[in-house]
């Protein structure tokens, strides 16, 4: 089954392609996310990437966090699940 990895502190200039090479090296990435500021269209520094395995995962966390890419340390970690009714506008 998939693991959903968060990745913090991204260059805004990283894009998902060097992201999914980056932790092709751990194993099948099933898919990358790099997220985006509305309104400017600039990377927000964080993304996701989902690995195809647990094992996978577990090696990206080992092999990834702390490892450089585009001049900066990268944070990683599992996903956390978010949480129903977060956020947004209600009346």
């Amino acid at each position: 089954m998939a693991k959903k990895l968060y990745v913090g502190n991204l260059a805004y200039h990283t894009t998902e392609d060097s992201l999914r090479n980056c932790f092709s090296n751990f194993g099948n990435v099933a898919s990358v996310r790099i997220i985006i500021e509305r309104d400017t269209g600039n990377s927000k520094g964080f993304g996701f990437v989902e690995m195809s395995s647990d094992a996978e995962a577990e090696a990206a966390i080992a092999g990834a966090h702390d490892s450089e890419l585009d001049g900066r340390r990268l944070r990683v970690n599992e996903a956390m699940d978010k949480p129903n009714g977060g956020g947004g506008y209600r009346r």
